[in-house]
């Protein structure tokens, strides 16, 4: 896994640097009617954009408009004046005498509410056309999009089922999934809706500087020389940010390493008993990262304030400065201050919205460039080209020239080297030889899977290489060890042999295949679904019905790998005997185990290393004792030895249940390992991390993990509420500064415009210090939790049972990924969120407060618009994270790509990818339709959110303005009143979308407590079970089965009977997978048995306390785990129990022959040994662990293949130590060099897991049996 961890992220840092797709480019696929919507939907958000703008512009003079009204009523309050003929004049004055004192000011004209309702229509006719506008571009946009992704998804898996196999070797599926859906949904994102929005902001930005520059150029330039200042900040926030992230990552990953470090290894820390120690040592790495982290939510807190700061900043000089402008130079009316004010501050905020679109148009581009090369790849062997010749009359001579091959994804291995092989037509060739010898490679060569580096197959003495692809498959008909079938009915899965094939066809198939009777059983008979993946069948029909299939091509050349290995021997009689009928004069290859399948073929030729080393028939193979032989001798001797434990169970079914497991124990895996780096067999079976749906974790539990926090949170919600308070007193400062121009005195008018704007520096004062006190207590309360969250799931992952980490899900690499990631999400459910929340609800209680205290009545109007402004906000900061996110559903058709993908070699040996490419077209169809149709819904909302506001604005300055005619009420009450409530509903809508991490952090927490309530089989942590004081190590196996739990399909132990006394040593031996290490593991309890018993003492082990056991036996295996630490701190992990002094340590080295060299080292027991014991040569890695074992003072000890590894010198010494360390202890071996286990006091033969003979080394040489023909030939035991 590692490995492949590593050539990912390698290619990983390739790609992001290779953005090699321009952005037009992205558009390659659009035809003339998309483009003429493209173009269409740009002119709509062209005009969209101007309408922010242009609704100033209306803004401004309606507010020149309220404060000429008010100017009107303040000089007529004074008794002395009075309205004459329209102007303002002196009671006790002629005319005459009034325009010497140029008393002109107009009165009696202004009809305040005629003007309001104009207001309001514009304002209507604003939102209405804001609302079409916005309705088209985004539909129009979407739309294309839709139009042009459904081809690049349709060229991209035509393509993809184009390509030769070696590609889908190299390339896994998991991989191809992602990008069929999130890489195309990215290029998505880049050319749909984005790309309207982008272009209405970039317009709003265009027209708010116009506008500023056009109404009044010299307070556009004040403002925006103070701009730079927030542009750095922000620049320097996301640089601090970015680099604190790096910092607080770098000093997780320490954490991580050790996470990964101890759970790779999680057998070594269970049977050594160190799990309390790794969690502390785990705790301890945390410390750095979680300091790190509360830095980061510090400077976060002070930039973020900073930015505040400066923009109160901004506001008081631009008040200040503008209303010089107005009240001493009169260059400006009110009304133009607030144009140009709110035209440049909108452009600025467009501008920072118009940024995340840039975002999404990069990752658009990085992510076409893999799947445009795709796309424009020539595969090497094009499956679907209708090149090539095909010959008339084919006799069915194949033949191997001087073949060399490896496989495209591992080209260090050499598979097959200088293979020369002749199959004669019409006859029966049986390949054997060890796993890994390349004989399913020379099957997959003559299917012209692969082509071979040097030499060529030929086929009647044609290259392959110039014939017809399809029409040479055609030809051929294979059986797999592991057929696969796909999802519809039986007679659908024999028809896919040859497309048009009659039904009477596939009957006679069925019938050939010995499938005929079974399926007439069925209820449905042909029409049976056989399921996904043929889950509905048994192995044997499934088998058959693969038969058929084969059949039904009525081929030339049969190939069967493996065909009747995974049966149980009454279907595998029946299977063979549908084999032997069809092979009649066909050429026929055969892979097999079994040697009933093998001995009556023409010809069996013996594969090693890639090469035929042997061929003859079974006769002559066997007195040329090579690896046939070796193969029989083994495999006889098994079969006896069940059959007769078989005959003693004697009930029929017993005998039946043997006999299949038997047959199944052969190789199950090698084939998909020779064919398939190991990597992408592990990919293609993993589902994605959130596959398991979990139920979102209750808040209520996860703020009980952060209980010890409150009064950080406490301080936090306090900063919040401060902070949430800011925006409705902005908009009372605002509205008290319009009030201002309408006072006659100008000496206390300057006095209340300096004031106010004193006013506004120190609100900006307390936002900065809250906003800074907010940041560092939710961080700090946060990263707590986190920590906190991070050593409890490390602590429950190491106290789970050894079968959990069997399962892929609980790979070493998912679990510490699920430790960095889900741990920190989860903080988003605390500190962070209820800041937010806190935040909201003051920002709207205090803006309803001012409110309802100025005028109830204009509120109660307003408020009845409140659900919609949210609504808006909500929506709008939705769109700036695109929507085309939810087509995910939409490629649920992927789902179907991907069990093609799968299984691409069936489909390519029945030359079916035109049918697939077909079916996923056709599964494209509806997600099409169904994005189309969102299209429209999406554009309608977005016009209803954009105009929604001037709506709202409409009806409240109209009534507004009957208020002020009718009640008296004050202009700048009305401005107070609507700019509160608007922009804090605005805000509340921001808000509550601005928490998607929300929901990411409860599913987070949720699959944290999955994982804390996961209640182990078999747990350390537990003070139950027994513990006695003489612990003798008196062991028994009675009777024991047992199957891995990861598969479950494969009977590792079948009835394994056994005893070893205290002081005994017991070795076992047996070919590889019979069951010899699992023994041990049973005894460790890093399993139990599913039936009979380990006894300890006479006490079953399932009642045995699990630490007390483990502490009693030392282990040492084949590959000695060591921890990236010192060689001494190495040893004294073999005893986590107490604190061992260095006496303790050097008195193990030497029993192990270990303190010499050591010694010779210049930091001695200092040294470290590296990540996983890399800087030592592995007989010292063996010592050491020796060592490790010894400290622990063990009753047991267990040397599974101790010295296996080394080289004869090294084993020598290592032999010595260990025969030291046996003295007096119960001791169980297994090893694979004779010379090893001869002075054992018993001997154990193995064979399927089961014990075949036992007894001392000289009584099994006079046995004559399996162990003496083992010890003569001097076969190695594989």
């Amino acid at each position: 896994m590692a490995s492949g961890k590593h050539k990912k992220s390698k290619n990983g840092k390739k790609e992001e640097s290779a953005i090699r797709v321009g952005f037009f480019q992205l558009f390659r696929f659009a035809s003339c009617r998309e483009i003429c919507m493209m173009i269409f939907g740009s002119i709509c958000a062209i005009i969209h954009g101007s309408a922010q703008p242009l609704m100033l512009l209306v803004f401004g003079m309606l507010t020149d408009t309220f404060i000429e009204y008010d100017i009107e009523l303040n000089e007529l309050t004074d008794p002395e004046k009075v309205c004459v003929n329209n102007t303002i004049q002196w009671r006790n004055l002629t005319e005459d005498e009034n325009l010497a004192l140029n008393m002109t000011r107009s009165c009696g004209l202004l009809d305040i509410e005629y003007e309001m309702t104009n207001f309001a229509y514009y304002y209507v006719g604003i939102g209405a056309g804001v609302f079409i506008l916005g309705y088209l571009q985004i539909s129009l946009w979407i739309t294309a999009a839709a139009r042009q992704i459904q081809i690049i998804r349709k060229m991209y898996f035509r393509k993809v089922m184009r390509m030769e196999i070696g590609w889908f070797d190299c390339t896994s599926v998991g991989e191809l999934n992602t990008r069929m859906s999130d890489d195309i949904n990215k290029i998505n994102d880049a050319i749909a809706d984005q790309v309207g929005i982008f272009i209405q902001r970039f317009t709003t930005f265009v027209c708010g500087f116009l506008m500023g520059f056009a109404k009044g150029w010299k307070l556009t330039l004040v403002i925006i020389s103070v701009s730079p200042l927030i542009g750095v900040g922000a620049g320097l926030m996301a640089l601090f940010v970015a680099k604190l992230t790096g910092m607080e990552l770098q000093a997780y990953a320490k954490a991580g390493a050790v996470a990964d470090e101890v759970l790779s290894s999680v057998r070594t820390v269970a049977a050594f008993g160190g799990e309390k120690k790794e969690v502390e040592r785990y705790d301890r790495n945390l410390v750095s990262a979680q300091r790190w982290g509360i830095r980061k939510g510090l400077i976060m807190g002070f930039f973020t304030g900073y930015m505040w700061f400066i923009i109160f900043l901004c506001y008081a000089l631009a008040f200040w400065y503008g209303s010089s402008l107005v009240v001493d130079t009169q260059e400006y009316s009110p009304g133009t201050l607030l144009q140009v004010f709110f035209g440049v501050l909108i452009a600025a905020l467009s501008l920072g919205q118009a940024s995340p679109c840039l975002e999404a148009f990069a990752a658009g581009r990085g992510a076409a460039t893999i799947i445009f090369e795709t796309i424009e790849r020539k595969p090497e062997i094009d499956c679907l080209s209708e090149a090539g010749y095909k010959l008339d009359k084919v006799k069915g001579d194949l033949e191997f020239h001087n073949i060399t091959f490896h496989y495209p994804s591992r080209p260090e291995v050499k598979i097959l080297d200088q293979l020369n092989l002749q199959v004669k037509s019409g006859e029966t060739t049986a390949f054997v030889g060890p796993s890994g010898a390349g004989k399913s490679t020379a099957i997959q060569l003559i299917q012209r899977f692969y082509d071979p580096k040097e030499g060529m197959v030929t086929l009647d003495g044609h290259d392959i290489r110039g014939l017809n692809i399809q029409w040479l498959r055609s030809l051929i008909g294979i059986v797999e060890q592991e057929p696969v079938l796909f999802a519809t009915s039986i007679a659908e899965n024999i028809r896919y042999g040859r497309p048009g094939v009659s039904n009477d066809d596939i009957i006679t198939a069925a019938k050939e295949a010995n499938a005929y009777n079974f399926i007439m059983d069925l209820p449905q008979k042909f029409d049976t679904l056989v399921g996904e993946g043929g889950g509905q069948m048994s192995g044997g029909q499934k088998q058959r019905i693969a038969i058929a299939r084969a059949l039904v091509r009525n081929p030339r050349i049969l190939l069967l790998d493996m065909a009747t290995s995974a049966l149980d021997n009454e279907s595998e009689a029946v299977v063979q005997e549908a084999l032997d009928k069809v092979r009649m004069g066909r050429t026929t290859i055969s892979i097999a185990h079994r040697l009933s399948t093998i001995k009556n073929a023409d010809v069996i030729v013996g594969f090693e290393h890639g090469r035929a080393v042997e061929r003859g028939k079974h006769e002559e193979l066997l007195d040329r004792k090579g690896v046939y032989f070796t193969l029989v001798t083994l495999q006889s001797q098994g079969d006896k030895a069940l059959n007769q434990k078989c005959l003693t169970l004697s009930t029929p079914l017993s005998l039946f249940h043997c006999i299949c497991r038997a047959s199944l124990h052969q190789r199950s895996r090698s084939q998909l390992s020779n064919v398939v780096p190991e990597l992408s067999v592990a990919i293609s079976g993993l589902p994605d991390d959130d596959s398991e749906e979990v139920e979102p974790a209750p808040v209520a539990r996860i703020l009980k993990y952060n209980a010890p926090e409150w009064p950080y949170m406490l301080f936090g919600s306090f900063g919040a509420a401060v902070n949430g308070g800011v925006n409705p007193v902005y908009a009372l400062l605002f509205s008290q500064i319009l009030a201002t121009f309408s006072m006659p005195d100008p000496v206390e008018q300057r006095r209340e415009i300096n004031g106010i704007c004193l006013f506004f520096v120190v609100v900006g004062l307390v936002s900065f210090f809250t906003q800074m006190l907010q940041g560092y207590a939710f961080s700090k309360s946060g990263e707590l939790l986190t920590r906190r969250l991070r050593c409890l799931g490390f602590q429950a992952m190491l106290g789970q049972e050894i079968a959990w980490f069997d399962d892929h899900r609980n790979s070493p690499g998912a679990l510490t990924t699920r430790l960095a990631t889900d741990a920190s999400q989860v903080q988003g459910a605390t500190g962070s969120q209820i800041g937010m929340i806190v935040n909201s609800l003051t920002n709207i209680g205090v803006a309803i407060i001012i409110s309802f205290y100025f005028s109830w009545k204009l509120t109660l109007v307003i408020l009845c618009f409140l659900p919609f402004l949210a609504l808006s906000g909500g929506f709008q900061a939705k769109m700036l994270t695109g929507f085309a996110k939810q087509d995910k559903e939409a490629m649920e058709a992927a789902g179907q790509v991907s069990s093609a993908l799968n299984n691409i070699r069936t489909i390519a040996g029945l030359g079916k990818e035109r049918n697939f490419v077909e079916m996923f077209e056709a599964q494209l169809e509806a997600p099409y339709q169904a994005a189309l149709k969102k299209a429209n819904v999406y554009g309608a909302c977005y016009g209803f959110a954009q105009c929604v506001v001037f709506m709202a604005n409409s009806a409240s300055y109209r009534f507004g303005g009957y208020l002020v005619y009718r009640e008296g009420l004050h202009f700048s009450f009305v401005f107070r009143v609507i700019s509160a409530i608007v922009t804090s509903g605005t805000a509340l809508g921001r808000a509550s979308s601005y928490t998607p991490d929300y929901a990411k952090a409860k599913i987070s927490a949720a699959r944290f407590f999955q994982l804390l309530d996961h209640i182990p089989k078999i747990s350390v942590y537990s003070d139950e079970g027994d513990k006695w004081d003489n612990f003798k190590g008196d062991i028994k196996f009675i009777d024991c089965k047992f199957t891995y739990p990861s598969r479950p399909d494969i009977q590792v132990l079948n009835g394994l009977s056994v005893s070893v006394r205290p002081g005994q040593t017991l070795a076992f031996v047996g070919s590889s997978g019979c069951g010899k290490s699992t023994s041990v593991q049973l005894l460790e309890r890093f399993y139990d048995p599913n039936n009979g018993r380990v006894l300890i003492d006479g006490r079953e082990s399932t009642r045995v306390n699990v630490a007390f056991l483990r502490s009693k036996i030392g282990i040492v295996s084949q590959e000695p785990i060591l921890f990236d630490c010192s060689i001494a701190e190495n040893i004294r992990y073999g005893d986590n129990q107490r604190h061992l002094s260095m006496d303790d340590v050097i008195a193990a080295a030497k029993k192990a022959q270990l303190h010499d060299f050591v010694m010779s080292l210049p930091e001695k027991y200092d040294t470290n040994v590296g990540s996983q014991g890399s800087q030592l040569s592995r007989g010292q890695k063996q010592r050491i662990a020796i060592a490790r074992a010894i400290i622990r003072d063990p009753k047991i000890l267990l040397l599974d293949e101790a010295t296996s590894a080394l080289d004869t010198e090294s084993e020598k010494t290592v032999q010595e130590a260990l025969d030291k360390a046996r003295e007096g202890r119960t001791c169980i071996v297994i090893a694979h060099r004779l010379s090893t286990i001869q002075n054992s006091d018993i001997i154990a033969v193995m064979s399927r897991g089961y014990v075949i003979e036992k007894g001392t080394h000289d009584y099994l040489m006079s046995l004559k049996s399996a162990y003496y023909k083992l010890v003569t030939t001097g076969a190695p035991i594989s």
